[in-house]
């Protein structure tokens, strides 16, 4: 038995998907003990959107620490904490007119989104948080009430309460509008919908199935919180950072959040760190009242402020990764049209795509089959039906296709195997 079998929880889950010790690891590829390499299609479950190792970020950390830069500073001020916020002031909140302050929380998306719904409820008042079908948020208790997915609210052990849950764009069906539900919900004194503090979403609920808001839902989801004084949370922890094309996912609508949650690839290189933006009269914290040991990681404000640096000064980074969101579109209807005896649909948006398979079971087969041939790529959905390609984004179209084309002769593989199996 390994050292993993001897002392680790049973409560670990990649390792089981991906039983190999890894030991090194560049850009899109990792390596495991015994020499073989990885394309990784996980990227940290979205964390490592600038590939591991950048070398313009390790190479700023390197110095950082080489010159004996504060390391752990709880909320005090430092050089590394001022040049991150200048950067992120600059570079991101200015240009799209927005005007929020930053709040650095622990060290997980879960804290920020644990404190995005404290804050929520101290300045309405009201206690009820509307969250939607197959939305994820974290495990913490506060988090995962507004989690849908069964699997992990049943670890919960207590009662998951204050959080009203209404249907996503399309849960319903297409054509079925779910924002009419709950603006008559608000309208109606007999409803039995307490008056919400706010709303939480996801622009693309990452581990819920790779499910998509359309730009009109967007903006009608603002308009009636507008209307009925109902802060709205943006969770961009999964679909921020550049992900779906745009620094913050819900850009191409136009809406501006109250509060947005990040975290994942904010460090640009995988250290912990996280972060909520609040409008500056939504800051009304008293000293310490939310707060952590490791609230602001001052490496990872190193990282953070090189990646907004390296990638964010203008849109060349951004239009690349749209360029290759629309490739990776066009190859993964391809497979559904191919084989639509697995498949439903492609899902998702930008560099945050998958396709929706039939049952969990294809999903599984197919991504297994496709890390015998050297590519790591997880399942997401409520019954882990979709295979979910979750790629760096500085991977250059060549990686990407060669990715797609072992995703691919795993989808050939499962087909002629359930093919030789029916008959």
């Amino acid at each position: 038995m390994s050292i993993f079998d001897v002392m680790e929880s049973s409560v670990q889950t990649y390792a089981r998907s991906f039983p190999v010790v890894f030991n090194q690891a560049r850009g899109v590829w990792l390596h495991d003990q015994g020499g073989k390499r990885y394309l990784d299609f996980l990227a940290g479950a979205g964390t490592l959107n600038y590939g591991h190792n950048h070398p313009a970020l390790k190479e700023a950390l390197i110095e950082y620490i080489q010159r004996d830069g504060i390391t752990h500073g709880l909320d005090m001020h430092t050089d590394a904490k001022a040049k991150f916020l200048s950067a992120l002031q600059n570079i991101i909140l200015k240009p799209r007119d927005l005007d929020h302050v930053a709040q650095f929380t622990g060290p997980t998306g879960t804290n920020a989104v644990e404190a995005a719904m404290k804050l929520a409820r101290k300045v309405t008042g009201r206690e009820n948080i509307v969250a939607f079908t197959n939305g994820f948020h974290g495990v913490s208790l506060g988090a995962l009430a507004a989690t849908g997915n069964q699997h992990h609210r049943g670890g919960a052990g207590t009662v998951l309460a204050n959080v009203t849950r209404l249907p996503y764009d399309g849960y319903a069906g297409t054509g079925e509008d779910s924002l009419v539900l709950f603006e008559t919900m608000l309208n109606d004194n007999s409803s039995g919908l307490d008056k919400p503090a706010a709303v939480l979403f996801e622009v693309v609920q990452g581990e819920g199935g790779l499910n998509a808001a359309s730009v009109t839902w967007l903006q009608r989801l603002e308009k009636i919180c507008r209307a009925h004084g109902i802060l709205l949370i943006a969770d961009d922890i999964q679909a921020g950072c550049g992900r779906t094309g745009t620094f913050f996912s819900f850009e191409p609508a136009g809406i501006k959040p109250d509060i947005i949650t990040l975290s994942k690839s904010l460090s640009g290189m995988g250290l912990p760190f996280a972060l909520v933006l609040l409008r500056p009269d939504l800051d009304q914290w008293e000293p310490g009242e939310h707060n952590g040991t490791f609230r602001g990681n001052n490496h990872a404000f190193i990282t953070a402020r090189k990646a907004l640096e390296t990638f964010w000064q203008d849109d060349a980074f951004a239009a690349g990764v749209r360029a290759k969101g629309e490739l990776l579109t066009r190859r993964l209807q391809t497979l559904v049209d191919k084989y639509p005896q697995l498949f439903d649909k492609v899902k998702g948006r930008g560099m945050m795509q998958g396709i929706a398979c039939v049952n969990g079971d294809i999903a599984d087969e197919i991504t297994s089959r496709a890390f015998e041939l050297g590519l790591v790529i997880e399942t997401a959905g409520p019954d882990d039906e979709v295979v979910k390609c979750l790629c760096p984004l500085i991977i250059t179209e060549a990686e990407l296709t060669q990715g797609l084309d072992w995703l691919e002769q795993a989808i050939v593989d499962v087909a002629a195997k359930r093919l030789k199996k029916a008959s």
